[in-house]
């Protein structure tokens, strides 16, 4: 297993404004994952709990919620580890499509 990835997101929505957010947009995920991905997702108080399968192989992630920034925690299975600054790069400058508020028009 390799080292896991973690990125925090600031953020200046409060906990439950940023919670809503990303449960109205973690469907999307799988549009940003090349290889037709499948997401399932699951939240467990503050935390989404992540599996994601793409192109052969399986990805756990988790989103812990806080006051002031979410956290993003990605464990790479050994095959993907060499892509780990890649993906963390990615995570780091799409990762805030998260908390976008796509409710208001």
């Amino acid at each position: 297993m390799t080292q896991p990835i973690e990125v925090d997101l600031p953020h200046k929505l409060g906990k439950d404004e940023a919670r809503r957010r990303i449960a109205n947009n973690v469907h999307k995920l799988e549009t940003h994952i090349p290889g037709g991905a499948q997401v399932q997702s699951g939240w467990v108080g503050d935390q989404l709990n992540l599996d994601v399968a793409a192109m052969g192989q399986s990805v756990t992630a988790t989103i812990d919620v806080m006051e002031t920034k979410v956290r993003l925690k990605v464990l790479l299975p050994p095959m993907l580890g060499m892509f780990g600054g890649l993906i963390q790069a990615a995570l780091q400058s799409k990762g805030g499509a998260l908390l976008e508020d796509h409710s208001k028009g």
